[in-house]
């Protein structure tokens, strides 16, 4: 049963605009048994903070966002929007979705075709019941932020799905709640007209100061808009951090597989002292700078213990000919492709698949011996887990 009026929560300096604490959330499956998409999952959004759920589908991202809308009622735990509680299983708190003061923006961009671009964004002020003198300059605000202000009469079906998309945000800023949940905002535009819009949500969310809930299954646009990512598996959250961090410092390599490419390799500790450790794995022993950054949960580096060695492809070096570099092997060019920024090498070491990306347009032909090398100081090791070795996916 829905509760009238919300808790609000005891005030603080800055709280976070979005705070979810212990939610979980279970669906009957047919037949019997119980899937749990969100599993006792506690997150912060702060003000003015861009928050990115990253995962692949079943993941738990959208059946989170959807909590916190109000769309999916969960089990346990509670959920606070703009310091006001808006569910609670202990207390019995459940605030319908019209009521919770956020905006959202759907994957379908859910316009009404029958309105004009200025109706449909006028719309949630006027379910607000927003003074109808105060309408009309906040519409028009919205839409010259996106840059549809010259459309306004037009209707959802005379213009573009990128220019939909830019009426979709303008809906959802022109509530001014200061908290905005995106789900999967970006999947139904080209690939250009993406590119455009992440710099665009960028730049609204900056401007206009709200904070947000993003769902996305694409590494890059969350990479692009994000200044947290959590990344999502099995309902619960891997790991939580700046774009910097989640790619250049995975956990555990589920998200160093799932985050951009990886070279991956377990193995064993053969040794170690003050300075490395070295790691017996498919691509030979490689010797690895035994740092604090290195480690990523590694309590202790005994021999025996086992290990994975991670390694981004543009970390790996490639050479025409031998030299004096650290963990140097002999091995063959399988495939060479140019894309202008860089050139990807696909190489076979004793049967193990290395891929390498190096700045420069590549000179070592395809079916050529090469020597690759991969420095002690960026190879990272991490807890052996269930995600797959070898090469990650981009």
């Amino acid at each position: 049963m829905a509760t009238p009026i919300a808790e609000r929560r005891t005030a603080a300096n800055n709280p976070p605009r979005i705070r979810v604490v212990g939610l979980t959330k279970r669906y009957n499956r047919r037949g019997g048994g119980t899937i749990t998409p969100v599993d006792n999952i506690s997150l912060d959004v702060s003000p003015e903070e861009m928050v990115v759920l990253l995962g692949p589908s079943g993941c738990g991202k959208t059946t989170l966002l959807r909590c916190v809308a109000g769309l999916e009622r969960p089990e346990e735990g509670e959920i606070y929007v703009n310091d006001v509680l808006v569910f609670s299983s202990s207390k019995g708190i459940f605030v319908p979705p019209n009521e919770r003061p956020v905006s959202m923006v759907f994957q379908s961009y859910a316009l009404w075709p029958h309105m004009t671009l200025f109706q449909n964004v006028a719309y949630p002020l006027r379910a607000r019941k927003v003074p109808s003198g105060d309408i009309a300059g906040r519409v028009n605000e919205a839409l010259e932020t996106v840059g549809l202000l010259p459309l306004a009469s037009q209707y959802p079906g005379q213009i573009s799905g990128g220019q939909q998309q830019r009426v979709a945000l303008a809906r959802a800023i022109v509530s001014q709640t200061g908290t905005v949940l995106f789900d999967e905002p970006l999947s139904n535009v080209d690939a250009k007209v993406r590119e455009q819009l992440r710099l665009e949500i960028r730049r609204m969310q900056r401007t206009f100061g709200f904070s947000a809930l993003y769902v996305t299954h694409d590494q890059g646009e969350a990479m692009a808009v994000a200044d947290r990512i959590a990344v999502l598996g099995n309902g619960r959250i891997e790991q939580l951090g700046s774009a910097e961090t989640v790619y250049g410092a995975p956990t555990s390599t589920y998200v160093g597989n799932f985050i951009g490419m990886a070279n991956m390799w377990p193995g064993m500790i053969a040794r170690a002292d003050d300075q490395a450790v070295v790691l017996s794995t498919a691509v030979g022993e490689l010797t690895v700078d035994r740092c604090e950054n290195n480690a990523h949960g590694i309590a202790e580096f005994a021999p025996g213990r086992r290990a994975v060695a991670f390694i981004r492809p543009e970390e790996v070096e490639v050479f025409a000919s031998r030299n004096d570099r650290s963990n140097l092997n002999e091995c063959t060019v399988e495939a060479r492709v140019f894309l202008g920024s860089h050139t990807e090498y696909e190489l076979n070491l004793e049967g193990e698949r290395i891929r390498a990306w190096t700045p420069a347009a590549g000179q070592i032909a395809e079916g050529a011996t090469a020597w690759v090398s991969f420095s002690p100081a960026r190879i990272r090791l991490l807890p052996e887990d269930a995600a797959p070795a070898g090469a990650g996916r981009s």
